[in-house]
């Protein structure tokens, strides 16, 4: 396991990609670590504040025409509207060499996936960032998998190769950094999220 302590570098508007493996379809029908629903409304909210943070993204899927079920799940197209979805064969979107260029075009060192399974479609390609001397970071709960076996052995291998686990809204959030800046309102609509919406009404109800 890689014990090395490293300084803390936080993410940036700056410094991160996004970069989105095979949220498709069929392979989501598959995944047992979280309802469709659930899943489907993180992988929209993670690519939704990754573009209100000014963020740049890389869709990818695998086999789309065949054994994996078809395309990305159309919620996810919607929020990315114009986005080129690279189509590939190769089990690691890394080692595909469109999507291996379109993630170096970003320029960027800080690389944040989420796939579909955790285990392999995020896992991969974020260890082999990581094998390139990038940072990578996985946001959990916007990926999914088919077992509680895969999701713990998934991200155990992916902590021993350092990549860093998180939430998205975690993740976005450090982005963020200061909730006084222009695009904190569009960032939280877009996350979405439940509890906050909660805490605006009670803040917004004690202001009255």
């Amino acid at each position: 396991m890689n014990n090395q302590v490293r300084p803390y570098e936080p993410l940036t508007s700056q410094n991160a990609a996004l970069v989105l493996v095979d949220h498709q379809v069929g392979l989501m029908s598959g995944v047992r670590d979280y309802s469709t629903g659930e899943l489907k409304h993180n992988v929209v909210a993670l690519a939704k504040a990754a573009k209100a943070l000014n963020l740049p993204i890389v869709v990818t899927t695998t086999a789309r025409d065949s054994m994996w079920g078809r395309p990305t799940f159309p919620e996810l197209v919607e929020a990315l509207p114009g986005m080129e979805i690279i189509d590939r064969s190769s089990v690691n979107a890394f080692d595909d060499a469109r999507v291996a260029r379109a993630i170096e075009a970003t320029q960027r060192k800080k690389l944040i996936f989420a796939g579909i399974s955790l285990e392999v479609c995020a896992a991969f390609p974020a260890i082999t960032a990581v094998g390139k001397g990038l940072d990578a970071y996985v946001a959990v709960d916007a990926s999914g998998t088919f077992s509680e076996t895969k999701r713990q052995v998934g991200l155990l291998r992916m902590v021993q190769a350092g990549v860093i686990v998180s939430d998205y809204a975690t993740l976005m959030v450090e982005i963020l950094k200061d909730n006084a800046r222009t695009e904190a309102g569009e960032l939280y609509a877009a996350m979405d999220m439940g509890w906050a919406k909660l805490v605006g009404q009670i803040a917004q109800s004690y202001g009255k």
